[in-house]
């Protein structure tokens, strides 16, 4: 291995530093989870996963986004599933999310605060939602 500069370590280091704050939960307020069981992985899960984290770096989300993977979320028929719980949002279940609908879910959901209805599968009924 070649020996590193000054420069070249501080790089480094500031590039170690972007990663470890995706995985820091402390102070994160919004939660991104990706349905990762068996089913999950089969639809295309780990491709949904992959486009979320993209969208939350190009969005300088990492700061308040934490990106979880759980099992079966017991909708194997709508897989991949991602549910998005944040403040001010009621907590949403979205089925059938392809990586193109991943970045709108980062999109619309996450930054504009708004639901894309087309892929809701499970969400609190509107009589107990806190307005």
């Amino acid at each position: 291995m070649a020996k590193m500069t000054l420069e070249q370590l501080r790089t480094l280091r500031e590039e170690k530093k972007g990663e470890m704050i995706k995985r820091d939960v402390e102070g994160k307020n919004i939660q991104i989870i990706v349905g990762m069981g068996t089913c999950g992985i089969a639809a295309g899960a780990k491709q949904t996963f992959d486009e979320i984290v993209k969208a939350i770096d190009e969005n300088s989300l990492n700061a308040d986004v934490i990106i979880r993977q759980t099992g079966c979320m017991g909708l194997c028929h709508v897989e991949p599933t991602v549910e998005i719980v944040m403040p001010g949002m009621p907590a949403t279940i979205y089925g059938r999310v392809d990586a193109p609908t991943a970045r709108e879910l980062v999109v619309r959901h996450v930054v504009g605060k708004t639901l894309v209805e087309n892929h809701i599968y499970d969400r609190p009924a509107v009589d107990i939602v806190k307005k």
